[in-house]
């Protein structure tokens, strides 16, 4: 395969026209040649090299690896450093086999990081336990290019020997080592980074983000569909008071100054978790536009999905240079930003319009052994007329939650939800055997009735349901067991769901239709009087209890800073 097109090539962040021979899907020649008015130039748009999401969670997708490949390629994206926790969770080492091997069947580039922290804390209930000789077993896989994200900070800062021994095992094979620190600084930072953490996604604000990457660690700048936090991490004005302060003597040139400001001190842009309907509209391409938007160098941005990532793991790919593997996409120009087409190992993966693979069905055993509920499983009970209790305030778009408290009445004994102030009921029902219901409050979904359920929970994926009225919300959970995982929407009006049978988190149906079926429910939560952006991927992350300031487990409500259970009713 022999053509000419002008390529941007990312080791000199230059752009010019060459002549490119790939053979085996490997670039075999690459020469720069000088434009006549005889030259043909075969290519109609720039060259650039295939994007790489150097952290993502395949599963917040509800595709399966090679029904998301389907998608990606859409938008320019040929690889991903995937973490396979949330499946994992459920299922151990067979549901990380199981993504590894349907991952082979495309035509796209998988790479794995081994999930460190299965369950995430020893605070919740989880169909499974990934130790320390698993991880030694996974990281000995080709397919496995470093450790996944060490969410058990306190268990790092503290010295759990566990915890040691699989960061001991990551770099006894020279594997990076991903980081998961929100909030984290100081001399608990210097503990945490002193283990050979190298990098970070977890960063909600510039001055948090610059004391970790001035210590060292490379910063990935999350733009998924519950966290983004790229307009906080290219905040100007923080970047400006910094720079004044670093440069309290006035040494720094201003057009030094200048150029800092615009060039992006990060190192990543990663999704984290994606929706299956930003997705379908989306990756990295409508990330790369973004951060140009918010005043980053162009080529600067898109370092941060090609040889940022591919030099970080060792990958075979990230730009366009003799002997690496042929991966491409052609854009139309860098104003408009377009997918024109998507090759991997040199072969054309979608054409403009159509994706030029398949992805065959899959079978996964039911993950669902729970039983039914009823409405006297969802409330909360308190011998008084009134009680003031803990609550969950969540934070749309943020992973972080906030702690506040409401003066709650009770009838008959049970206390009451207010519809007013925005009080609502949430339960997490575990759902691998122990039938364990954990029932508490939250603030800021907005729901003036029914209830949305999902098995969808990070990071154990137990049923997390949040609801104005005990019967709906019994009704939601039953509905998700009936479809063996999944989500569900319920009122006295209407109700619908999206079964989600590969281990209660993934469908086999076309990334497309799922989408569509997500939105509807999206649409009907929405009719409910829900005011998030993505109220079930942010329902997902309130029971994810390494994430500050509050949550909630099977086993009950739970205080992230101090890292212990919390009553919900206040003595």
């Amino acid at each position: 395969m022999k053509f000419t097109a002008y390529i941007l090539d990312v080791l000199t962040d230059s752009v010019y026209p060459a002549r490119i021979t790939i053979e085996d899907g490997i670039f075999k020649e690459i020469v720069p040649i000088q434009v006549t008015e005889e030259t043909k130039i075969d290519v109609k748009g720039l060259m650039l090299p295939g994007f790489i999401d150097s952290h993502i969670h395949i599963e917040s997708s509800m595709m399966t690896p090679a029904q998301f490949a389907r998608v990606a390629v859409r938008h320019g994206t040929t690889a991903v450093v995937c973490d396979p926790h949330e499946i994992a969770n459920v299922r151990g080492i067979d549901g990380i086999e199981f993504m590894i091997e349907n991952a082979s069947t495309v035509p796209f580039n998988f790479y794995f990081a081994a999930p460190s922290c299965v369950p995430a804390t020893a605070f919740e209930t989880s169909g499974a336990v990934i130790d320390s000789e698993d991880i030694e077993y996974l990281l000995q896989k080709p397919e496995v290019v470093a450790l996944a994200e060490m969410m058990n900070f306190p268990g790092v800062i503290g010295a759990d020997e566990e915890v040691l021994r699989k960061l001991r095992i990551a770099r006894k094979y020279n594997k990076p080592i991903d980081g998961h620190a929100p909030l984290v600084s100081g001399r608990e930072l210097d503990r945490y980074i002193e283990q050979g953490i190298v990098t970070d996604h977890e960063c909600s604000n510039f001055r948090e983000a610059i004391e970790k990457k001035q210590k060292g660690m490379k910063i990935m700048v999350r733009d998924g569909s519950s966290a983004k936090n790229m307009e906080a991490l290219f905040d100007f004005s923080e970047r400006i008071e910094h720079y004044k302060n670093q440069d309290s003597f006035g040494i720094i040139p201003n057009e030094v100054l200048s150029r800092r400001l615009h060039s992006p001190i990060f190192d990543f842009i990663v999704s984290d978790d994606k929706n299956p309907k930003d997705l379908t509209h989306g990756h990295l391409n409508e990330s790369v536009k973004k951060a140009v938007d918010l005043g980053i160098d162009l080529i600067k941005a898109i370092d941060m999905v090609t040889i940022n990532p591919a030099a970080h793991y060792g990958l075979d790919g990230g730009s366009i240079v003799t002997g690496s593997k042929a991966d491409f996409i052609i854009i139309d120009n860098f104003n408009d930003f377009n997918v024109l087409k998507t090759y991997i190992a040199g072969e054309c993966v979608f054409d403009g319009e159509n994706v030029l693979f398949d992805a065959e069905d899959v079978e996964v055993g039911n993950s669902m052994n729970v039983d039914k509920k009823s409405p006297e499983d969802f409330n909360v009970y308190f011998d008084g007329d009134e009680c003031e209790v803990n609550v969950i305030e969540c934070i749309d778009g943020d992973l972080l939650t906030k702690k506040t408290t409401a003066s709650l009445i009770t009838k008959n004994g049970i206390v009451q939800p207010d519809i007013f102030e925005d009080v609502l009921k949430i339960a997490v029902v575990e759902r691998y055997g122990s039938n364990n219901v954990s029932n508490a409050f939250i603030k800021g979904f907005g729901l003036k009735k029914g209830a949305i359920a999902s098995s969808i929970s990070h990071d154990s994926h137990n049923i997390v349901v949040i609801g104005y009225s005990a019967e709906r919300m019994a009704e939601a959970v039953n509905k998700v067991i009936d479809n063996k995982g999944g989500i569900a929407v319920v009122s006295e009006d209407f109700e619908d769901s999206l079964s989600l049978p590969i281990a209660g988190l993934m469908s086999n149906e076309d990334g497309f239709d799922i989408a569509k079926k997500l939105l509807r429910l999206q649409k009907m939560a929405f009719a409910l009087g829900c005011k998030l952006t993505a109220p079930f991927m942010t329902m997902a992350f309130m029971s994810l209890l390494v994430i500050p300031s509050i949550k909630i487990s099977d086993r009950g409500l739970f205080d992230g800073d101090l890292f212990e259970f919390m009553d919900v009713i206040r003595n």
